[in-house]
């Protein structure tokens, strides 16, 4: 019964029951899409291999009083399953090429962060770039792993930071810069894509666009330590005016903590000038 949980458990543990999630950001679907076309091809191989193993299984068995025939080769047969065996590797590779740009390269926003529309051939920003500037159609995000907790950071003079939850707006390509502070981690959230490794001294880019409100789930997919299962992660895409209000609740909070933490570094620096216990 332990053996027969663990098969079941298997595909929900893969983010998928028999096929990767999407749905959420058009990378993820584009992922699926090429997912879908090698499992399709890969399952009408087998069934041909294992009706062919089944079929020669029951007509060729053994009876009594006949004599197998000694076959030691066929040249047709070994031509035809290697020059099939070859055009299939080549309608996949050329399917994946043609797909990958569209999982690879950012598209542009349909709106900005305050929910104005932008042109269809607006160009995004330079992912070399750590904050896109103003009016630029991208919204560009620094996620940082740390054991165990992912911390991200958001452009801006605020230089707004939050942990676990990130919070975007419908319609903007989210470039996110992917990168470590301790150990090997990796950022995945299933329905918006495919997982980036987060390496200590290195950036990593990737990128989602949400077009619906809703909550995308996720957490590291990379064995960092003892409280690795535990280091959760949240994307959560609202409309472009709920997040210009949070954005704004955040940053008012931020500096609050800020100069509050600036009047008691003062308050004790006093304290110490005058003697006072």
């Amino acid at each position: 019964m332990g053996l027969l949980a663990l098969l079941l458990g298997a595909p929900v543990a893969s983010a998928g029951l028999f096929f990767p999630e999407s749905g959420g950001s058009p990378n993820a679907d584009h992922i699926k899409t090429l997912y879908v076309l090698v499992f399709c091809l890969g399952l009408v191989v087998w069934i041909g291999v294992e009706g062919v193993i089944i079929w020669s299984l029951i007509r060729y068995r053994a009876r009594r009083g006949r004599v197998a025939a000694q076959i030691h080769g066929n040249t047709r047969l070994e031509i035809g399953w290697t020059v099939g065996a070859a055009l299939i590797l080549v309608f996949i590779t050329a399917f994946t090429f043609i797909t990958l740009p569209s999982i690879i390269d950012p598209p542009a926003s349909s709106n900005d962060v305050q929910g104005n529309q932008v042109s269809s051939n607006a160009l995004f920003a330079s992912t070399d770039q750590p904050a896109p500037p103003k009016g630029t159609p991208t919204l560009n995000i620094v996620v940082d792993g740390q054991q165990y907790v992912w911390r991200y950071q958001y452009p801006g003079k605020e230089r707004l930071l939050v942990y676990t939850d990130m919070v975007v707006p419908t319609g903007v390509t989210v470039i996110l810069d992917v990168r470590s502070d301790d150990v090997v981690h990796s950022w995945w959230i299933p329905a918006l894509g495919g997982k980036m490794d987060a390496v200590p001294g290195y950036t990593n880019r990737t990128w989602f666009k949400i077009s619906k409100e809703g909550i995308y789930e996720g957490q590291c997919a990379e064995l960092c330590g003892r409280n690795h299962a535990n280091m959760f992660a949240t994307v959560k895409a609202t409309s472009p005016r709920d997040y210009q209000a949070w954005y704004r609740r955040e940053a008012a909070a931020l500096d609050a903590a800020r100069k509050a933490q600036q009047a008691g570094a003062a308050k004790i620096k006093q304290q110490q000038a005058e003697g006072t216990p």
